[in-house]
């Protein structure tokens, strides 16, 4: 290989980990980095100090402007929106920071920031860059960008899960709710749910899913216990974290990830859009 290719192809884990959790698709983080590539090839590597931070500040730049597309198509989007599922690797549940970081709840977290903000909060708080070179990939100066992360710190710090909650609480909760579901035991069920837990279904006009957030343990119980009898669910490792997949006649129908806080199931989120399915058919690779 060249050297521009050594490079981009060294760094392609942590690009397009960087341009997934700015826009919570992977199949847009993919074209983000195609982007990136068309542009790096470009580069007088003489030129180039630091080829990590160069390529991270170029695909930081396309997934900004990529990202303002998005929220434009996201508000036409039929019913919930929610990010595109991953199927992870083992090693991605190791680092807690990384994992907790593109977990679905976070993701969704990530979704109430503005685009800048989001860009200097994945930037600084999970990839730990130094301000001047966020600055540079975000077109602002390092201390505009210190305001950003402390007003991004904040806002996220007041809406993500509550306490931390390890791989096994999460795994624990799954397995009941799987045999609450396969064993029709409702009360099971209810005793796992917030009482204003919140479900989100994102079937994008595709696939048949609530058009609106159901909320309240009785309400969210009454839909998952219309899950067909003849699916069959699978934990895996979704987004770093334990998951359930819904096959019916052997295809993925639905992937259900959960948020926990203290204990109980608070937020549940089904993914039934075909079209955000691709990536569970085989593991990706995130890293920072």
């Amino acid at each position: 290989m060249d050297a521009a290719t050594e490079a981009f192809v060294g760094h392609r884990n942590l690009l397009f980990t960087v341009a997934y959790e700015m826009l919570g698709s992977a199949a847009d983080a993919e074209d983000v980095l195609q982007e990136t590539w068309l542009r790096w090839a470009g580069v007088d590597l003489s030129t180039v100090r630091d080829q990590r931070a160069y390529l991270v500040r170029i695909t930081t730049r396309q997934a900004l402007s990529r990202l303002r597309t998005l929220g434009r198509r996201k508000e036409s989007y039929v019913g919930p929106w929610l990010p595109e599922p991953l199927l992870t690797t083992p090693d991605v549940a190791e680092d807690i920071e990384l994992a907790d970081s593109v977990s679905m709840a976070m993701l969704l977290v990530l979704e109430t920031l503005t685009p800048t903000e989001r860009a200097v909060f994945v930037l600084r708080e999970v990839f730990d860059l130094a301000y001047d070179e966020i600055a540079e990939a975000v077109d602002k100066s390092p201390a505009a960008v210190r305001q950003i992360a402390h007003r991004a710190r904040a806002h996220v710090a007041a809406r993500r899960p509550r306490g931390a909650v390890s791989p096994a609480q999460t795994r624990d909760a799954l397995e009941a709710f799987q045999q609450a579901i396969e064993t029709g035991d409702l009360q099971r069920l209810l005793d796992m749910l917030a009482p204003d837990i919140v479900l989100l279904t994102d079937g994008g006009g595709l696939k048949q899913a609530a058009l609106a957030p159901v909320v309240g343990a009785g309400q969210v119980a009454h839909v998952l216990g219309r899950i067909a009898p003849t699916a069959s669910l699978q934990p895996v490792q979704v987004n770093g974290h334990p998951a359930l997949i819904v096959r019916l006649d052997g295809d993925i129908d639905t992937v259900i990830t959960v948020r926990i806080d203290d204990g109980l199931i608070t937020g549940l989120y089904a993914l039934r859009n075909p079209e955000k399915l691709s990536y569970m058919e085989r593991e990706t690779t995130v890293s920072r």
